[in-house]
C-alpha cells in the first residue's frame, strides 16, 4: 500500500500547479492532503478523483479559506469507518483530522495547529498536543496499529532544521522545547516510530517545507514538519520513505511511505 501525505497550501491552487499529475504519476492508494482551504466539496477535484478511482472525505473549517483535510481512497480496502475531529469543537471547527478505520488498522490524516510566529497560539497548541496524545491512546486500546501521516507543525530536532543561529531557533514556531518535547511523548508514550528517521537517521538537508520567503527553496533552507508515525510493531511492515522535494505547487512537498498491510 502505497500513501502519501502533502500539505497542499490551498487545494485549488494546488491543483493549477500540478497535484492532478503527481496523483496520476505517484499513483497512492490513499493521500492525506492537508490546508486544504475549503468550505465545501470541489467539483473540479471530485471529478478528477473518480476518473482516478479515488473516493473522498473532506473536514471542513468554520472559518472559510482556513485550514482543512481530505483523504483521497482507493475504493478496495474501504474503511469501515470515517471520523471527523476528535470530539472536541475547538479543534474540530478548524477541520484537521480526519480518522479511517479498517478491520486491522487505523489511518489518520492530521494537521497540528501552529503557535504562530509570535507563538500566540502556543496554548491552543499545546492543548491540542495533550488531547491528539489521547485521542491516539484511546484508538490504540482497541489493539489496532495506526498510521499518521501529515503536517505536525515541528522540527523533532536540529538535524530537522536548515542550520541558523541556536538562539534563534529556540525561540521559533515549531521548534521551541514545548513543542518538541510534545511530539517526543507522543512517540515514546504511544510507542510510534517516526518513519523517515528509521530509515535515514542521521540524512541532513531533509526537509518538507520552505519559507515562500527569500527563495528558501532554491537554497534548500527548509525544515522537515511533514512526518509518516507508524505504531512500532508495524515498522517492519514499511519498506520505504521518500521526501518527494522534486514536487512543486505548495510551500510544502509530499513525503511517501509503502507499507505492506492486508
Amino acid at each position: 500500500m502505497k500513501i502519501i501525505t502533502w500539505n497542499v497550501n490551498g487545494l485549488r491552487a494546488a491543483i493549477t500547479k500540478g497535484l492532478a499529475e503527481y496523483l496520476a504519476e505517484s499513483k497512492p492508494d490513499i493521500a492525506l492532503l492537508q490546508e486544504t482551504k475549503l468550505s465545501a466539496p470541489y467539483e473540479e477535484l471530485d471529478t478528477l478523483c473518480t476518473k482516478l478511482g479515488y473516493r473522498t472525505e473532506y473536514s471542513f473549517a468554520n472559518r472559510s479559506g482556513y485550514s482543512g483535510t481530505l483523504c483521497l481512497f482507493r475504493q478496495k480496502p474501504k474503511p469501515k469507518a470515517v471520523t471527523f475531529g476528535m470530539n472536541h469543537s475547538a479543534f474540530d471547527n478548524e477541520g484537521r483530522l480526519i480518522t479511517l478505520e479498517y478491520d486491522k488498522f487505523y489511518i489518520l490524516n492530521c494537521y497540528t495547529p501552529a503557535s504562530k510566529g509570535n507563538l500566540e497560539r502556543r496554548y491552543f497548541r499545546f492543548d491540542w498536543d495533550k488531547r491528539f496524545k489521547l485521542y491516539i491512546e484511546r484508538l490504540l486500546a482497541d489493539d489496532k496499529p495506526v498510521i499518521i501521516g501529515g503536517d505536525f507543525n515541528v522540527a523533532c530536532s536540529r538535524i530537522d532544521v536548515f542550520p541558523q543561529n541556536e538562539t534563534m531557533e529556540k525561540n521559533l514556531s515549531g521548534f521551541t522545547e514545548e513543542e518538541r518535547c510534545a511530539f517526543e511523548s507522543l512517540l515514546e508514550d504511544c510507542d510510534l516510530v517516526d518513519v523517515f528517521r528509521h530509515f535515514y537517521p542521521d540524512k541532513t538537508g531533509a526537509y518538507t517545507w520552505w519559507s515562500n520567503r527569500s527563495y528558501k527553496r532554491n537554497d534548500n533552507r527548509g525544515w522537515r514538519l511533514d512526518y509518516f508515525l507508524v505504531s512500532k510493531d508495524i515498522i517492519s511492515k514499511v519498506s520505504s520513505s521518500i521526501i518527494r522535494d522534486d514536487i512543486y505547487g505548495s510551500d510544502h512537498c509530499p513525503v511517501e511511505m509503502i507499507i505492506d498491510l492486508p
